[in-house]
């Protein structure tokens, strides 16, 4: 998913065939987000330290994972130029 031309999420599979969307936070949200939840982890393909894949079939609840996409969508917005 872009706007402007950058990407703020990616939803697809990772190489098990199970679903994943991996979005960008700050560093220490995704930290610790990565230790709260098991079936969060580093970003699949991506930069390990801005982005975060999030398994859509394991136990991350729904109320986290709109926040997660809600500030990945807020930090694109916040890199755009006027």
């Amino acid at each position: 998913f872009m706007i402007g031309g950058k990407m703020f999420a990616l939803q697809g599979s990772d190489n098990t065939g199970r679903p994943v969307i991996t979005l960008k936070l700050l560093p220490e949200e995704g930290d610790f987000l990565r230790k709260q939840y098991a079936d969060i982890t580093p970003g699949y393909y991506m930069n390990k330290q801005h982005w975060n894949s999030v398994y859509l079939d394991g136990s991350v609840p729904d109320d986290v994972l709109r926040m997660m996409v809600d500030k990945s969508h807020a930090i694109l917005l916040a890199s755009l130029p006027k």
